[in-house]
């Protein structure tokens, strides 16, 4: 009989030669003819899974960080070529991807054949058996088999960047970030631990300022990388967010204590009334014990819980808004370059929403640059957007914080194993990172999109091309308000009753059913983008030099011309939304603009979803509206109304 101890020496084998084969493909170089070249492009190779047998697919992604221009093959032991890939994705950092379904057992190789550097390979051992599935470790959550470090990083933006990967004109909306982590044809860790831990139907829902450290916290548990995050305030009497405790999965937060239920009369059965006194209140658990319950529940359950009870518990979107110089954060600043934003990155908006970008599609002859990234929303959905002035917002008030684009503060273990962050001057000065910079403190919010224009497209632009482009950004954001809307007739139409309204500023950031179907927030950055592209003409007539200007015309003609684009371009482009009676009805962009104001009196859920898209009183679109917002609510929102009107969101008290 296979003893136990036996059991438990062979998995640790199993993990000391997983993190031997990591270590190899990540951290070192091949020898022979491949030398400085592939030094310089600092190649990391990621196989999948921890273990590969013949029973998994076995996908391997090649990461560099400069861009070579290669193929990649997986070769089995046969000698037969099983796969290959000449798309190079990316850029920086660039990788490709190959994937075999069900791969023999035996000595693999991943060779990547790049015209500067001849072929770079490596070996892939896949297992005849399914090996035994690994174990936790002591003293952390998960077992540490990896450092954070430039290749590690390029790794998960590549793993991000494939995550979201869809073509540009590609409308991507999930109901929840676990849809997307259990699509094995976009995860390229699906399962790559071995313990089937995608397939279990976990359940993982974020909201914007959980999701990059979801999204942080599940590449590095299935990495084997460190992990933490930082209680930080919300900020409010005119000072922005800071922060205080750190925590990470060596050192997890204790829960709160619970609250004593009050004393409650319970009817019996037997009609009899009978007084159940509280019980008597437990101190709250340390972090010893409570990363020991989480171990019990098994690796793969024991992380879902912890991003549920802790992660999303701990963090909120003061987290991403903590003042750029601040050592005591998660994030970090970075250039505006397009060296350094790379898939992964946070952007903090100063009113309060995170995006994490996803993907960077260069400058071509016939289209600008663009950023692509994703965030989630209070109701849980996972949707994809492009950069942009609607959907990133930016301005410089200490009150409101450090916003702008940051990067996770890498976590490193100290001499004595203990985990820790770097500060911003060793950031700086860190070969393998080196790009803390408070740059963006430095810029007025014209500046700020000035320059992230000229990161996206150094090449002049076409005005018509870029103003048309500017549109369909905007009807990305409509279209995504319509779901976003809908959502709250279903919550209408649930019979759970009106929604309660918070006061002031809390309209913008609380908890429940407001949080999740209201929009006040998102209103808000809708109608700055209306604002965007109604005055689009006007930007390209203020900065000319950034427009490649039809020759023979002035900048007044391209003016005039840009209006009458605008006028056609927004008639010409519509869209459906579902009234109170379940009938559709179709709106123009036009429409949308025209109704600007309304829609500053427009995010109560509590109102009739014709009221929240502006119908006019007594029209046939509004016919169908039966319901409206107690009024209470609406004088509350009278008085808010100044907030939307102005385009500002208010800080906290």
């Amino acid at each position: 009989m296979f003893h136990i101890r036996q059991f438990a020496a062979a998995v640790t084998a199993l993990l000391l030669i997983a993190a031997a084969l990591l270590f190899s493909v990540v951290n070192s170089r091949a020898q022979g003819q491949i030398g400085g070249c592939e030094d310089a492009a600092e190649l990391a190779v990621l196989p999948s899974p921890l273990v590969p047998w013949k029973g998994a697919p076995l996908r391997v992604i090649f990461a560099a960080e400069k861009p070579l221009e290669g193929e990649l093959s997986l070769i089995g032991p046969d000698g037969n070529v099983a796969a290959k890939s000449r798309e190079r994705h990316g850029g920086p950092p660039y990788f490709w991807l190959a994937e075999v379904a069900a791969p023999a057992a035996g000595t693999w190789h991943a060779k990547l054949a790049a015209a500067d550097c001849g072929t770079i390979t490596r070996e892939i051992a896949v297992r005849a058996a399914e090996p035994p599935r690994p174990q936790g470790s002591e003293g952390s959550l998960w077992p540490l088999r990896n450092t954070w470090n430039r290749e590690t990083e390029n790794l998960y933006s590549a793993w991000i960047e494939k995550l979201f990967d869809a073509p540009l004109d590609a409308t991507l909306s999930w109901k929840a970030l676990h849809e997307v982590l259990r699509d094995r044809s976009r995860n390229v860790l699906f399962n790559h631990l071995g313990l089937r831990e995608d397939s279990m139907g976990m359940i993982v829902r974020p909201d914007c300022a959980d999701l990059p450290y979801f999204l942080r916290a599940y590449f590095a548990f299935k990495m084997g990388l460190p992990f933490g995050y930082t209680k930080c305030t919300r900020g409010g009497g005119g000072e922005g967010p800071k922060c205080h405790g750190w925590w990470n999965i060596q050192n997890l937060e204790p829960p709160p204590a619970p609250e004593p239920p009050p004393e409650q009369q319970i009817a019996s059965p037997a009609g009899v009334v009978e007084m159940f006194r509280p019980p008597v209140p437990q101190p709250a658990a340390t972090p010893t014990s409570r990363l020991a319950s989480l171990k019990r529940l098994g690796l793969a359950a024991g992380f879902g819980e912890y991003l549920r009870s802790a992660v999303a518990d701990g963090v909120h979107s003061g987290t991403g808004r903590t003042a750029l110089n601040d050592d005591n954060t998660d994030y970090y600043p970075v250039p505006l370059k397009e060296e350094t934003l790379r898939p992964g990155t946070v952007y903090a908006d100063p009113y309060g929403h995170i995006l994490v970008l996803a993907k960077r599609v260069p400058q071509s002859e016939d289209a600008g640059g663009v950023f692509l990234a994703v965030d989630a929303q209070p109701d849980g959905t996972v949707a994809r957007k492009r950069f942009w002035r609607g959907n990133f917002l930016f301005a410089q008030d200490p009150a409101l914080g450090g916003p702008g684009f940051k990067r996770f503060r890498p976590i490193v273990r100290d001499k004595n194993g203990g985990l820790r962050r770097l500060t911003n001057a060793e950031i700086a000065k860190d070969a393998q990172y080196g790009d803390f910079s408070l740059d963006q403190a430095r810029l007025s919010i014209e500046d700020f999109y000035d320059r992230m224009d000229d990161v996206m497209s150094p090449a002049p632009l076409d005005p018509l091309r870029a103003i048309k482009e500017a549109i369909a950004a905007l009807e990305e954001q409509v279209k995504a308000r319509v779901t976003s809307v809908e959502n709250g007739r279903k919550f209408q139409t649930s019979g759970r009753g009106d929604a309660a309204m918070p006061d002031g500023p809390a309209i913008f950031e609380t908890t429940g059913a407001w949080e999740d179907f209201a929009t006040p927030a998102r209103d808000l950055r809708l109608l700055i983008a209306i604002d965007v592209v109604r005055t689009f003409p006007d930007r390209v007539a203020r900065r000319p030099e950034r427009y490649a200007m039809p020759k023979g015309k002035t900048v007044a003609d391209v003016k005039t011309e840009l209006e009458g684009v605008l006028a056609s371009e927004l008639a010409a482009r519509t869209f459906s939304y579902t009234r109170s009676d379940g009938s559709a009805w179709t709106l123009a962009l036009k429409d949308v603009l025209e109704r600007a104001a309304d829609l500053e009196m427009a995010y109560n859920l509590n109102d009739c979803v014709e009221l929240r898209w502006g119908a006019p009183d007594k029209s046939t679109e509004a016919s169908t509206c039966k319901r409206h917002a107690p009024s209470a609510q609406r004088a509350k929102m009278t008085e808010y109304r100044a907030w939307f009107r102005e385009r500002r969101r208010p800080p906290r008290a």
